[in-house]
């Protein structure tokens, strides 16, 4: 039996074609509510995948880790900038 084809908006982001992009956003839900069940279920999906695991190692935390390094580093770049320019005082 073939499966049945799957409608545009029920399909995920990389599976949408550049001609189907338009229904596909037209078929998200923008609400306050909806932005946040999309937060929620893309927190339980890196959950699931990187820390809920059997045999789980270092990687999950590390990659929280570092995303928050380089924030960090990115968000003071500007004052790092500004005393690299300074010369002794």
């Amino acid at each position: 039996m073939a499966d049945r084809p799957v409608p545009v908006i029920e399909k995920r982001l990389m599976e949408v074609k550049l001609g189907e992009m338009g229904t596909w956003l037209g078929g998200r839900d923008f609400t306050p509510n909806g932005l946040i069940a999309a937060v929620r279920r893309g927190h339980d999906r890196y959950y699931n995948k990187y820390i809920n695991v059997k045999k789980g190692g270092i990687g999950g935390i590390a990659m929280l880790l570092v995303g928050y390094v380089t924030m960090s580093y990115l968000w003071e770049y500007d004052h790092i900038k500004h005393d690299r320019w300074r010369k002794y005082h």
